[in-house]
């Protein structure tokens, strides 16, 4: 399934389908942590439309449809903030989110100021894949009683993946 997906820069023309598949996907998060104020669910087009032009937002396709995205951009500081990686749930568990994930990085690395990785998600989220990417917990901040956010980090040295990756 993964070879027939591209992945590519999201245009302004993507916009609205990059937020209804951000909600359909984050429908789950909401049910799983019982806060449906969550901020990719609440999210403006006006304000994903600002992040199309001021980082990088990539979208995964199958054919002219979009079946996933993800964001990042670079801080004065040299830090890389990846997020709302989404994947829709019929193209889940075929490995299109590390290559969403790996996507982004190059092109934060590409950039030439990453220094480092940075991301956060759900305590019951996606903490495994991050893992699995050679990401690190550097942090966990409690939310509200049923939701813990765990930032995770790692350096951007280039071309080392885990095995089978």
């Amino acid at each position: 399934m993964g070879a027939s997906v591209t992945i590519s820069a999201a245009t302004e023309e993507d916009a609205e389908n990059i937020l209804k598949l951000q909600y359909l996907c984050f429908q789950s998060e909401a049910e799983r942590y019982g806060d449906w104020g969550i901020e990719p669910l609440t999210q403006s087009l006006e304000s994903l439309r600002d992040e199309l032009r001021s980082g990088h937002v990539l979208v995964a396709r199958l054919g002219d449809e979009v079946v996933g995205s993800v964001r990042g951009a670079v801080d004065e500081g040299g830090i890389a903030h990846i997020g709302k990686l989404v994947v829709h749930p019929r193209m889940q568990r075929h490995g299109l989110g590390g290559r969403l994930l790996v996507a982004v990085e190059n092109a934060l690395r590409a950039e030439g100021r990453a220094r480092r990785f940075q991301l956060f998600t759900g305590h019951r989220s996606n903490v495994r894949l991050y893992r699995k990417y050679g990401y690190a917990p550097i942090g966990t901040e409690q939310v509200s009683e049923r939701l813990s956010m765990v930032t995770l980090t790692k350096e951007t040295v280039a071309g080392r993946h885990p095995a089978g990756v």
